[in-house]
């Protein structure tokens, strides 16, 4: 067909042009995926606009953010390996599970991304949470463990001058609460068939001394790991231990000392400012924290619950993925969302505008980050929490005595190495 105008023409190149710039602008622009999880530290809300400051400084990198609850993280990880290049680029992985992405190949090697300077500024028990057969897999991000969080107005009530200094001295003032009215379960835990009982249990198999290995073997019949069962179980039998602790997780937790109905509560750093709220909490300005206690005056225990962000093994877009975790594991980025999940930086537990409100946790947080006892690290750890989590609800459900339980824990895991 012959064109008569030359103005059709023109106007067809321009929309060609003009449609060419959009397509190499689309191009241009790298499309990378972030799996996050919705439970604890930092909140949705908190991960969002710390992307939006990324993007806006790198507007050619556009991060699709996906959360899941902690329970179905790792599962997620690894199925997204079926997805290859379409799945993810970046992921949030806890402290036990590098023994197993490393074994199955989930993660890329990073220990050449790593500036060395850089590491020396981070706590040594954050890097160790990336660190897996002396090669790095990521950056910690999440440096957490659990601490004693108090209710100052019932522990006066019931004329206790300090808190708890060893979990015997816990069980000694739960007795005092409960006999004298005050709350009727003094104590909550997040006790469900989940990760965050392994951690509840961590923490005090840390208090009394205990050990998982014996000889290079997984045991839970050492006389620290027994002594940490009994005593979840005497708590439970003498009705100091709210009953539902067996079905609740942190959250539950949080929501049960927050509406005024526990004295003790174990739970992660988020809590502290969350419980401090009054928008969602009746025992605002009453909340008090320590160390979680050890089984002497002057030991504390604490589990590592620390996090890393890592790039997936498949990931197309490594370099722009590690821009992203670089970006939001920096100091001034973790200083700036201090205050639900503290800094994996030593010089931010002395910077004012970071403890400023917060003084009480960073001061329990300087003593119970340097003593986190990690939980097995083992590739078959998920299965590993498995057996845990299914002999230790035996016993709180009075199915089986600690004994048997722990016995049985053992032979099972056993077969895993």
């Amino acid at each position: 067909m012959k064109i008569t105008s030359k103005y059709p023409v023109l106007t067809l190149c321009a929309v060609t042009v003009l449609s060419l710039g959009l397509s190499a602008q689309a191009l241009a622009e790298t499309h990378i995926n972030a799996l996050f999880m919705t439970q604890a530290a930092y909140s949705e809300s908190d991960i969002r606009a710390m992307t939006a400051d990324f993007t806006k400084q790198h507007p050619d990198i556009d991060v699709n953010l996906e959360f899941v609850p902690y329970e179905a993280l790792h599962d997620k990880i690894v199925a997204a390996r079926g997805a290859g290049g379409n799945g993810y680029d970046v992921v949030l992985f806890d402290a036990i599970w590098p023994a197993e992405f490393t074994k199955f190949g989930l993660l890329q090697d990073v220990s050449a991304r790593i500036n060395p300077d850089d590491s020396k500024k981070i706590f040594s028990g954050a890097m160790s949470t990336v660190t897996y057969q002396g090669k790095v897999w990521g950056l910690p991000w999440i440096l957490d463990t659990k601490y004693l969080y108090y209710n100052k107005a019932m522990l006066a009530k019931a004329g206790i001058t300090t808190p708890p200094h060893t979990w015997q001295q816990v069980e000694q003032q739960s007795e005092i609460l409960k006999q004298k009215g005050i709350v009727k379960y003094p104590l909550v835990w997040s006790w469900s068939q989940a990760e965050a009982l392994v951690c509840d249990y961590t923490t005090l198999v840390s208090a009394y001394k205990g050990q998982f290995f014996e000889q290079g073997k997984l045991n839970f019949t050492n006389p620290g790991a027994m002594k940490a069962v009994n005593f979840m179980k005497e708590t439970l039998d003498k009705g100091l231990t709210n009953p539902n602790s067996r079905e609740y997780l942190e959250e539950d937790v949080r929501k049960v000392f927050s509406n005024g109905d526990a004295a003790f509560a174990l739970n992660w750093t988020y809590m502290y400012n969350m419980a401090n709220d009054p928008k969602q909490s009746k025992v605002a300005g009453d909340v008090g924290i320590v160390p979680a206690p050890g089984s002497k005056d002057g030991q504390v225990s604490a589990v590592n619950g620390s996090m890393g962000l890592g790039i997936a093994k498949a990931s197309k877009h490594p370099d722009q993925a590690w821009q992203f975790i670089s970006y939001i594991t920096s100091q001034p980025v973790q200083d700036k969302y201090s205050r639900l999940s503290l800094p994996i930086w030593k010089s931010s537990y002395d910077d004012p505008k970071v403890q400023q409100g917060q003084e009480p946790l960073i001061a329990a947080a300087k003593q119970s980050l340097n003593v986190m006892l990690s939980r097995p690290e083992i590739p078959a750890y998920s299965q590993l929490s498995n057996i845990l989590q299914q002999n230790l609800q035996q016993v709180l459900q009075n199915l089986a005595t600690p004994d048997a339980a722990m016995q049985a824990a053992t032979k099972a895991a056993d077969r895993l190495r």
